[in-house]
């Protein structure tokens, strides 16, 4: 059984105001790194930059993040762009769910290789169940779920939803 928990209007608003979060903290940046982790985290990443580059002066660089995320170490972690690009640049890395912090931690490691202004994270949905010591800087939502439960996001066009399962 599927419950929602936010609707379309309502990730919208989520969205945007993350994006705002992520203004006032860089507002004297001349460029922001969105570092989208592969699969939903990178469609939120898509819609926070596209908002970002509305409300900003400042470039926006949409940076893909890939990893297998059951067993991150196994596979490293990618971005589609160089560390040179990021070296010494804002960069807000971002993924749909916080489930057991797995993923984020690893990609907060890559990044962590090379000096940079600020590194941030942000989350549309985040479960306070972590294994790791990793927290979400901008959060859509918090849920207290249980293991068994999980969380489902959806992006469609003009029909995205999070749903409880």
């Amino acid at each position: 059984m599927q419950n929602k928990i936010l609707s379309h209007d309502q990730i919208q608003h989520k969205i945007k105001r993350i994006a705002y979060q992520i203004y006032e903290a860089n507002v004297d940046e001349t460029e922001i790194i969105i570092a989208g982790i592969e699969g939903g985290g990178l469609k939120f990443a898509k819609k926070l930059s596209a908002i970002l580059e509305d409300i900003t002066t400042a470039k926006i660089t949409l940076c893909t993040v890939k990893m297998n995320k059951k067993n991150p170490l196994e596979s490293g972690v990618t971005t589609s762009i160089t560390k040179e690009e990021y070296t010494n640049k804002s960069v807000v890395l971002i993924d749909d769910v916080l489930n057991s912090g797995t993923t984020l931690i690893y990609g907060v490691f890559h990044f962590l290789k090379v000096p940079l202004h600020q590194l941030k994270t942000g989350v549309l949905v985040n479960r306070n169940h972590k294994k790791y010591p990793v927290k979400a800087d901008y959060k859509g939502i918090s849920l207290s779920t249980s293991l068994q439960e999980h969380i489902e996001v959806e992006f469609k066009d003009n029909d995205d939803a999070v749903y409880l399962n």
